[in-house]
């Protein structure tokens, strides 16, 4: 039978795998992702072939003149992170698309010029991966840079201070090459892979990438941000978590946005005094004044500027700013559900607000007010705020020495007294104070019966 001509989409999935081939036969340690899909991932080391002159100099800005100066000798410079998506008709009549382009550690001071110049290689009709990793990994781009100077290299940055320690860094770990070369055992999946699937941590600890992409992934996605770092039983318990450079060389851009994100609202959480804007659009966390010097009781300490947005509100009531001497208003809604509780049922002012804002609508307004304060009386008599972060907080069996899971403040379930962590039962074992001896509540304990031969001594022993 006659087979059917092949369509220019299989030709572009045929010579899309072919290059891909090529890449990871040759840059095994660069490349990454799912060829069907089209998903790549690109991290491209900046080989400098040898121990090279580089100058870090101030960027001209009034706080980084150029003058500031600081000379190294380096053999290689961090890496670029390029994700790639490749269109069905690449590479006959479609661009490979630079979804995410990251350069470590922001050495490179005009990295939109990098990414233009790496886009105008394609032709179409030819594949272009192949010449951007070379181009890149050879260092031949700094030329088109304009970063290159005879022998030397010139790198201009607004931290200079900050970007040595960055490339003294990365020169330290690049030096020890070997452990690309040799195989390591993953603690999660006690697998043994090449250095290049792996990656090693500060804290020294060695992982697979996809056992810590699983892992960080779903962490992620879990809003578990402070489990996002080093698996191994110590350093979880030590809380070891990883730095945005290790994230990045893990997880997908997206990924990476939803972690610092998670991690400034995490931080916005630990601050009582921080709110986040009322305006739906923004949701940017808001600290508390600090150039305020009236009293607490002044109504100053109400205002909150966002500086994502310039909205100004009340920190209580979440409105527009109304002053320091006004009161917070009640909500419209509220206004309206005590004023229909007030009425009779049948009297004509009741059938009045009925007509006006509907009878179901006032009664599911009306369950509802009831049922939150009910949840609040509930509160008021079976919990007991934090003095931290004031989180109501319910015990149901144990101890009366709680810890906060949100602030991790110690505080005394009975008073709500704040308890000093390095020593918390301090608090319930010295003589006239009012918990003197309450660390345990016997009192109410439902279905508990002691066995036989169990004396409950009352009183002190």
């Amino acid at each position: 039978m006659p087979t059917e001509p092949e369509t220019e989409v299989d030709i572009c999935a045929t010579q899309r795998q072919e290059e891909w081939e090529v890449l990871l036969s040759i840059y095994p340690d660069c490349v990454s992702g799912d060829p069907s899909s089209g998903a790549l991932m690109l991290e491209i080391p900046v080989e400098l072939g040898g121990p090279t002159d580089v100058f870090v100099t101030g960027d001209g800005s009034a706080d980084s003149p150029v003058s500031h100066e600081h000379h190294l000798s380096l053999s290689s410079l961090p890496p670029i992170l390029l994700e790639i998506m490749l269109p069905p008709t690449y590479p006959l009549h479609a661009a490979p698309k630079i979804t995410s382009f990251h350069v470590t550690s922001s050495w490179i001071p005009r990295a939109s010029l990098l990414r233009d110049a790496l886009a105008e290689m394609w032709h179409p009709g030819e594949t272009v991966l192949y010449s951007w990793v070379e181009w890149i990994r050879s260092a031949d781009f700094l030329d088109t840079l304009g970063m290159v100077h005879g022998a030397t290299l010139r790198i201009p940055h607004v931290a200079p201070q900050l970007l040595l320690h960055f490339l003294t860094a990365h020169e330290s770990q690049s030096q020890t090459s070997k452990f690309n070369q040799t195989s390591h055992s993953c603690a999660v999946c006690f697998e043994s892979r090449k250095g290049s699937q792996c990656l090693e941590l500060l804290c020294g600890h060695v992982f697979c990438r996809a056992c810590l992409r699983d892992g960080w992934s779903l962490y992620i996605a879990e809003g578990e941000v402070t489990r996002v770092g080093c698996l191994d039983p110590q350093c979880v318990k030590g809380g070891q978590e990883a730095s945005e450079e290790e994230v990045r060389r893990v997880v997908t851009e997206e990924e990476v946005r939803r972690w610092r994100w998670l991690k400034e609202k995490k931080a916005a959480e630990k601050d009582p005094t921080m709110v986040l804007c009322p305006m739906f659009l923004c949701q940017t966390p808001v600290p508390g004044p600090s150039n305020i010097d009236a009293p607490e009781e002044s109504g100053w300490e109400r205002l909150r500027t966002c500086q994502a947005c310039d909205y100004s509100f009340c920190s209580f009531c979440k409105r527009t700013w109304h002053g320091p001497l006004s009161d917070c208003p009640i909500p419209v809604a509220e206004k309206v559900i005590l004023q229909y509780m007030e009425t009779k049922e049948g009297s004509p002012a009741r059938k009045e607000m009925e007509q006006r804002y509907g009878r179901r609508n006032l009664t599911k307004l009306v369950a509802k007010y009831e049922e939150d304060r009910a949840n609040r009386e509930w509160l008021e008599k079976s919990t007991m705020a934090c003095p931290g972060c004031h989180v109501p907080v319910e015990k149901s069996v144990g101890c009366n020495h709680m810890t906060c899971a949100k602030c991790k403040q110690h505080f005394c379930y009975r008073c709500g007294a704040k308890l000093e962590a390095s020593n918390p039962y301090k608090h319930f074992s010295t003589p006239r104070e009012g918990c003197y001896s309450k660390l345990f509540d016997f009192e109410g304990v439902d279905g508990w019966d002691p066995m036989d031969g169990f004396v409950v001594v009352e009183g002190p022993l």
